[in-house]
């Protein structure tokens, strides 16, 4: 199939641009610059110069495939009008074309809010931090655009470890740069994880698969507390497990609305995934592995 991917040199969309070309795929890329482009090449994936501001820039490669993967995300003031602006111009190119394509929209676990020691699955309503309240509405029409030829599907990931890194990057360069681990808050809360190699898995399943209006959350069976992920950090990043408690008035200086996020106690149930695609993660969670994912973090990192 040809399939084109947004933010394709972004942690998450590089992962599944490069899991999709490995599957046999052809894949189409949206990248900003030429030194981004060149790493999409090899991992044999074709990259398409534009931005998520400029759609004329990557119109007319999507509307030349099959499957259309939005991954990206553009962490400014305009996330959320670039985002829905995104999914409104890849629905209406999707539906102009007149041939069957399948939409797969990112979304993420934090529309859930706090679940607390309790598992939720996909039919548990949306409980969203105020930072991402319109992410909710932006899944709901990407559902109420499925009809006719076009199909869609919206893929929750948890907090993506491995390789680059994601949230979890950030205790390795804290560790690194001031000797212990920086946690928001108590670190007693639980994240939803996911290794970044078996998020990429998932959405090749997805692309290929028969199903349409549905939704699938992708996190591992790890139930490891913040504070011990990071301690592991710590411990990888040869610290010696020291970690940092930061409040989340002083995080909040740095990261704004995201510290919502960083407390949130969640649990999510991914059978589903398993159950109707097939699909199953490998890695265990992060705390085990902790060692791996600094070397591989150091290694994309220059370090």
């Amino acid at each position: 199939m040809k399939i084109f991917v947004t933010g394709a040199s972004g942690y998450i969309g590089q992962a599944v641009a490069g899991a999709l070309a490995r599957a046999g795929h052809e894949v189409f890329g949206l990248v900003r610059s030429r030194e981004k482009a060149a790493a999409l090449g090899a991992l044999e994936v074709r990259p398409v110069l534009g931005t998520m501001e400029e759609p004329d820039t990557y119109r007319e490669a999507a509307l030349g495939c099959s499957v259309l993967i939005h991954c990206a995300a553009e962490y400014t003031r305009r996330y959320m009008e670039l985002d829905r602006g995104t999914i409104d111009t890849l629905v209406a190119g999707a539906r102009e074309t007149g041939r069957p394509r399948l939409f797969i929209y990112t979304s993420g676990v934090w529309v859930y809010g706090n679940t607390g020691q309790g598992s939720v699955d996909e039919a548990a309503p949306p409980n969203p931090p105020a930072m991402v309240v319109q992410r909710v509405a932006h899944e709901e029409a990407v559902l109420q655009a499925d009809g006719g030829n076009l199909r869609t599907l919206v893929v929750r990931p948890g907090c993506v470890y491995g390789g680059r890194g994601g949230l979890t990057s950030g205790w390795f360069e804290s560790a690194l740069a001031g000797g212990a681990a920086r946690v928001v808050g108590e670190g007693q809360n639980r994240w939803a994880m996911i290794h970044v190699e078996d998020l990429a898995d998932l959405y090749v399943r997805a692309a290929q698969s028969p199903w349409r209006r549905e939704v699938f959350n992708a996190t591992d069976r790890s139930r490891f507390t913040v504070l011990e992920c990071a301690r592991a950090a710590s411990r990888a990043a040869g610290a010696d497990g020291k970690v940092e408690l930061v409040s989340a008035e002083a995080a909040a200086q740095q990261f704004g609305p995201m510290v919502e996020g960083f407390l949130l106690d969640q649990h999510c149930d991914s059978r589903k995934a398993v159950r109707m695609l097939g699909w199953q993660p490998c890695h265990g969670g992060f705390a085990d592995g902790a060692e791996r994912y600094f070397e591989a973090w150091k290694a994309t990192a220059g370090r």
